[in-house]
Order: structure tokens, then sequence, then C-alpha cells
């Protein structure tokens, strides 16, 4: 692990982490940081580059007012550093012009309406000290595991024209730490049911507001019926409208703790289309188990991504099945066992290295299949045994691949099968067709081996 240090002349009892208020007074945008610490370098987190020129956002949408600190690019990194060489200043004051800037692997920083709101992504404020330019040019492009110095800063959100939404609520001014989440500011109405705040762009193309209004809100009501209590504060799904482009058909989107962001463009969706509808319709599915499955809880390291990704799958697809009875998840299934039958010959933990990141989506579904075959030994399914590990997480908030298996042998009471799924995750398995069908047949998952490939019956 690389520790990091700064140059900190203030006494350690004295320093309470620093904070950002980022404020909307009516005409501008800004940002104040007041720095917690005496250090050279102040270096952002997210300091991902844009696609289209692979090169930094910030020079492009903020500018420093506070004389004597530059905002640089280190490494990796966007920086402040004071141009006398000595520290940055306590306090730093930024104007800002926030866009909606397409990020290589990361978010937008904002998010804009057609009514004028913005919505602005949280993570781009987080900074911490550093003693160098040096050091700050060291730091590998995924600051995952690293040591590094100062606490997470606390942001607080001011909108002069009334309260902002955070959280899927309407507060005013609120504060905040270790939040990653978009917070709009702007007169925007959101449609509110008791486990999920809507927001739809109004411009957004009618056939499109009527299917995210129609559909999110029943899968996160189906959700918390199913799994319990879910994330802090209210979940709540952002829809933006990019414009009617000619020649494009896209739909594009993200989660974060608590919020799924989506945005449309394209004359090609203008109209409705079923590609589109069904496209969307997955993607509402599959995201909004997350904030169960991946939010309320999540996995220890990026080796069990496995849990979250092929969970979701799972209990989406039988979702999907509860809510529309004319879904067929048979070809979803059988897609996952096919893709899992190829790519477990390697460890599945590791995929993210081999850039086979569909390992954790299908053998996490494959997987979940045998949970949910125990499980209904004793008249519950997936979404039972889902729920238990959640509630006996919820204090840590951390699910591992060690306690899954160990609740699915406790389900089954068969410690043959976390053993050999153990290898498959940690070492592979040199036939991978032999493995998934073993265990099947251990489950009772309905199968039949037909020409080298495990077929679902």
């Amino acid at each position: 692990m690389l520790a990091l240090s700064c140059a900190a002349t203030a006494a350690a009892q004295d320093e309470t982490g620093p904070s950002a208020r980022i404020e909307w007074d009516g005409d501008r945008w800004t940002v104040t940081f007041d720095l917690d610490r005496d250090a050279a370098v102040w270096a952002f987190d997210h300091s991902a580059v844009q696609q289209d020129n692979r090169g930094p956002w910030r020079p492009g949408q903020w500018r420093v007012e506070t004389p004597g600190v530059a905002l640089e690019r280190a490494g990796h990194r966007d920086v402040l550093r004071a141009t006398d060489g000595g520290p940055v200043p306590r306090q730093v004051r930024i104007a800002l012009s926030p866009a909606p800037t397409a990020m290589e692997a990361s978010y937008a920083p904002a998010l804009l309406f057609s009514d004028g709101s913005t919505a602005l992504h949280s993570g781009q404020y987080e900074l911490f000290p550093l003693e160098s330019l040096e050091a700050a040019a060291a730091l590998p492009p995924d600051l995952t595991g690293l040591d590094l110095p100062g606490g997470p800063v606390a942001m607080t959100w001011v909108d002069a024209d009334g309260p902002v939404l955070f959280q899927g609520l309407r507060q005013t001014a609120p504060t905040a730490t270790d939040v990653n989440t978009y917070v709009l500011f702007g007169p925007l109405e959101a449609i509110e049911t008791p486990h999920l705040a809507t927001i739809i762009d109004p411009a957004m193309p009618e056939w499109i507001s009527r299917a995210i209004a129609g559909t999110a809100p029943r899968y996160a009501a189906f959700y918390a019926g199913r799994l319990g209590e879910g994330p802090e504060g209210r979940p709540a799904v952002m829809a933006s409208w990019k414009g009617p482009t000619s020649g494009m058909t896209s739909m594009g989107g993200s989660v974060l703790p608590g919020l799924i962001a989506v945005a449309f463009e394209g004359e090609g969706v203008l109209e409705p289309r079923q590609d589109v509808t069904e496209m969307f319709n997955w993607f509402i599915a599959h995201e909004s188990v997350h904030f169960w499955l991946g939010h309320t809880v999540s996995y220890a390291s990026g080796r069990d991504v496995w849990i979250t990704e092929g969970g979701a799958d799972l209990l989406a697809l039988r979702a999907a099945q509860a809510l529309d009875p004319a879904f067929d998840g048979d070809a979803v299934l059988q897609a996952a066992v096919d893709d899992c039958a190829e790519l477990a010959d390697e460890p599945i933990v590791t995929a993210s290295a081999r850039n086979e990141n569909r390992a954790y989506y299908a053998c996490g579904t494959v997987f979940g299949m045998l949970a949910e075959t125990a499980a209904a030994r004793t008249g519950g399914d997936a979404f039972t045994f889902v729920r238990g590990l959640i509630d006996a997480n919820r204090a840590d908030g951390v699910l591992t691949g060690d306690e899954w298996l160990a609740a699915l042998t406790q389900a089954n009471g068969d410690p043959s099968m976390a053993a050999d799924m153990a290898v498959m995750l940690e070492a592979g398995t040199t036939d991978p067709v032999a493995m998934i069908a073993s265990l099947f047949q251990r489950a009772g998952v309905a199968h039949a081996v037909r020409d080298g490939r495990v077929v679902l019956l």
C-alpha cells in the first residue's frame, strides 16, 4: 500500500477535514474550498479525461478566482497549487461553468436539463493534500487501495432559488461527506412515490417520459417489498434529454449510490421504438437492484463483483417476469450459462484483468441460480436468499464472497458445491461445462449436456 504524506503545520487536533460550498447565487456558480491544513498541492480524486480529446475537463469549466492559486494537470490528476511555491491558501474560490461533458470511464461533472435545472456530481469536489507536484504526478489513475492523506470533503449545496434535491428529497443547504451522487439545482419537479423520486427532463419525448414514469417506480416498489429497507434517503432516477441529434439513437446511463442517471439523445428516439423500450426496461430493472445489492450492502473488493452484478441480473430477470407475465427470461439465463462456460476456464475473480468482465455477470447469475434452488427447498426464491444476505450485513454494509458461499451451504446443506464454486472463483476449471453441469445436478437445476453445452430445460 502506497502511503503519501503532506506538509502540515496545523496541529492534528485542529484538522477537521476540508469542506466545499457549492453555490448557485442566482447569477453564477461557485465552489469555495476551506482547506484544513497547509499543503503545497491539493489534488482532485475525480480527474478522468474527456472522451473526445482525452484532455482534462476542469480548465474549460473551472476558473480560479483566488489570487496566487493555479489549476494545473500533474500526471493523471488535476491539482491546485500556490504560484509562489508555498502552501495553497486555506480558502480557494472557483467560478464554475457546468457542462455535460462525456467522460472516459467516469461520471459527467454535470447534467443539464432543458428548463435550466442542473445536477452536479459530488465526486468532482473531492480533493486531498500532497507535498509536491511530483507526488501528484506519481499517482496512478486508479487510487483504489492507496492510503491517501486527509479526510473526506464535507460538501454543502446551496441554491439561492430554493432547496436542492439531495438523496431523493428537497433540502435546504444539505451538508454531507462520503457521498457519490448528483445534486439537483433548479425548479424541475420530481415525481415522488414512497420508494423513488423520478426526475424527467420536460423536453423528453413524451413516450419516453411515460415509459420512465411508469416503469421505474414499479421496480423500486417491487424490490422494496422483496428486499426490505433500501439505501439512506429516497432513491432517485434522473433522466436528461440531449436533443434530437441527427443520425443518432442513444441511451446511456450510470448508477451511483441511491441514484440512476440516464440520458437519451437522437432523432432515432423521437418516436416509440420497441428495442429502446426493452433496453430501458432492462436497464432500470438491473440498475434498481443495486440500490439494495450494491449500495445497501456491497462487496468487500473488486474480486467479489460477481455477487452484485450476477445477483442483479438474476433478480432483474425474476422481477421482470413478475411484473410482465409476457417477459421470457429463458434466453437471458441460457446466455449466462453459455458465457460462464466459456469464461470460467480462468479465475472469475480476476476477470477484469483479462478484460472479461462478462464473467462476473454470467457466472454470478449461474451461482445465483444455485442459491435460488436452495432457497426453494423451504418455499423461498432468489429474493429470499439475497434478502437474508442483506439483512445479515446491514450493520457494516459489506458482503464478502466467503459469506455468500457460507449462506449457500447453510441453505443447501452441501459444502461440496461451495467448494467447487470457490475453485471456479479462485483458480478456474479445466472443464467449465462439466463443472457447471455437476453443480446444476446437485442443486436440482433442470438441464442437459448436449454437444458439449449445458442446456437449460
